[in-house]
């Protein structure tokens, strides 16, 4: 199938598909008129029943916490897929990896770079350790809070080099990382069968609304969660990193 082919078959789906979305949007309330009487009662039931203050946690970690587990092992499966289509492109190869790239730079990074960089690493783990440890009271949680930790190992890398991000972030602790928040999920819902509840059913004492330490399972899998997708995203990191490193390697050596 020519390119030309393949324009014009995207552009009539394309059309089709937007058409669809636009119209969707015509049944749509009014904003500031919700008309479903799901979402008051989660939220007449999320103080007392669970402790917590974030609603949207509430729904991701308890009242569809399973949903979320699907989405956590999408997460956990698109980076197995992409590291392993990455490693075994590079094993196709002839030229055998050069012990050197694992400390090459991309390019030269300039003073104000490397400063800059090396200046944001501590604000973002703080960021991200509040973000995802309070994401059972405030907006965030553990996906949201995993991405911004994922940031303070390419900050590192950016503004050093990459035998720094090889060091700070070696390639097998960070996979086991991302396996043992995978896991863990799972591992927190066995709990619950294990102690006569449901599968993710509540093991951990509730607290009170509004404190850190509180929200029972909520909290845990918003911690476990964000282990998962910081570990999942330092991996996609570390196999885009050393991809370039090889492809800067092949252009030098030409």
């Amino acid at each position: 199938m020519s390119s030309a082919v393949r324009l014009r078959v995207f552009l009539v789906a394309g059309t089709g598909l937007l058409a669809f979305l636009l119209w969707s949007y015509t049944g749509l309330p009014d904003f500031g008129h919700y008309l479903g009487p799901y979402g008051d009662i989660l939220v007449r039931l999320s103080i007392p029943e669970r402790s917590t203050t974030a609603v949207v946690s509430a729904i991701n970690f308890d009242f569809r916490g399973f949903d979320t587990l699907g989405e956590e092992f999408i997460l956990f499966a698109a980076v197995v897929g992409v590291a392993s289509l990455l490693r075994n492109l590079r094993g196709e190869r002839d030229e055998r990896p050069d012990d050197d790239a694992k400390g090459r730079r991309v390019r030269e990074t300039s003073v104000a770079v490397s400063v800059v960089g090396l200046a944001l690493v501590g604000p973002t783990l703080l960021v991200g350790l509040y973000v995802v440890i309070h994401g059972h009271q405030t907006p965030g949680g553990g996906f949201q809070g995993g991405v911004i930790l994922a940031t303070a190992p390419l900050a590192v890398y950016l503004a050093a080099e990459a035998r720094t991000f090889q060091r700070i972030a070696p390639k097998t602790l960070v996979e086991l990382t991302e396996s043992a928040g995978a896991a863990g999920y799972v591992v927190l819902g066995l709990v619950g069968l294990a102690l006569g509840a449901t599968f993710l059913g509540n093991v951990l004492p509730l607290g009170r609304a509004g404190e850190v330490n509180g929200a029972g399972n909520i909290q845990a899998l918003n911690l476990i969660v964000g282990i998962e997708v910081a570990g999942g995203f330092v991996v996609l990191l570390g196999a885009f990193i050393e991809e370039a490193l090889r492809r800067t390697l092949r252009r030098q050596a030409r």
